[in-house]
């Protein structure tokens, strides 16, 4: 099926980020409480514990652009200080939590500019990617967010293999591809509706080549043989209903291929196990680039 949403989930709080709540409200016990409205805050200069704890406390209460402000105070007045490297962070994952996604991106990147060799860097890439996951539109729409979530997901993974945030990269990298795979169906059907045949079989093979893990690819194989039976390249159906055969031997969509090409006169192979037919088929639909 069509990934229709691909949302809902809140990032992770990673241990660096607990470790960072947790140190912020021992720092200073003895703090003032805060004023819990939200407020433009002007320039009062206060003990560094104090504005992080204050911060702290807002995001208790999941005042989140409060923290964020509070957060943003913590690099404003104490910029050399330990706790401007961590603020900066925690106001990313601030505004994450409150929708503000373009400005925890903001955040998170200035993190990795200052400090690419900083303990929260894995964090802050996997949020960068988290806030471009959420953003994910059906796939009625424009995918452009899509492949920016893409491109961060494969980041995370690959900077960052054996964490956490990879392993949960990849869970959403399945997804995301499936998004998009979604996507070039709904425009090769579109095609195929309209005698766009041969646009319509880019799109279906794109799916097939790229997108081939996907839940996407029986139903592209089966366009591919409905488009190539309709412009009569019937060797062409053959390799794909073969390669449909091979894969999904008992899906409906290869019973629908095998009854279609039946219908229209054209011998369609049963389904094998034949990983030299197979490889001939897959070259047929698929040639090698030269």
């Amino acid at each position: 099926m069509t990934l229709k949403m691909v949302t809902g989930e809140k990032a992770a709080v990673s241990p660096l980020v607990r470790v960072c709540l947790a140190a912020g409200l021992a720092v200073a016990v003895g703090a003032c409480a805060t004023n819990t409205k939200q407020k433009n805050l002007a320039y009062v200069e206060r003990p560094v514990e104090q504005i992080y704890n204050d911060a702290v406390h807002q995001l208790d209460r999941h005042v989140w652009q409060a923290a964020a402000t509070q957060f943003d105070e913590v690099e404003r007045q104490h910029p050399y200080s330990v706790w401007a490297q961590r603020s900066m962070l925690m106001a990313a994952y601030a505004r994450y939590r409150a929708h503000d996604y373009d400005k925890s991106i903001s955040s998170a990147q200035e993190y990795i500019s200052l400090h690419p060799g900083g303990d929260g860097a894995p964090y802050a890439y996997y949020l960068i990617a988290v806030c471009q996951f959420d953003q994910i539109i059906d796939v009625g729409r424009e995918q452009a967010r899509t492949e920016l979530a893409l491109t961060a997901l494969n980041e995370v993974i690959q900077r960052f293999p054996d964490t956490s945030y990879a392993r949960d990269a990849t869970l959403k990298t399945d997804m995301v591809r499936d998004q998009l795979a979604g996507k070039e169906m709904e425009i090769g059907r579109y095609y195929l509706k309209r005698n766009e045949d041969l646009a319509a079989i880019n799109r279906f093979r794109k799916v097939v080549e790229t997108y081939d893990t996907t839940s996407h690819a029986p139903e592209a194989l089966y366009r591919l043989v409905e488009a190539y039976l309709s412009i009569g390249l019937n060797g062409q159906a053959q390799a794909s209903a073969a390669v449909l055969g091979y894969n999904y031997p008992g899906s409906q969509w290869y019973a629908d291929a095998y009854k279609l090409m039946t219908t229209a006169g054209v011998e369609a192979a049963k389904p094998s196990n034949d990983i030299n037919l197979f490889k001939r088929a897959w070259d047929a639909i698929l040639p090698k680039k030269s």
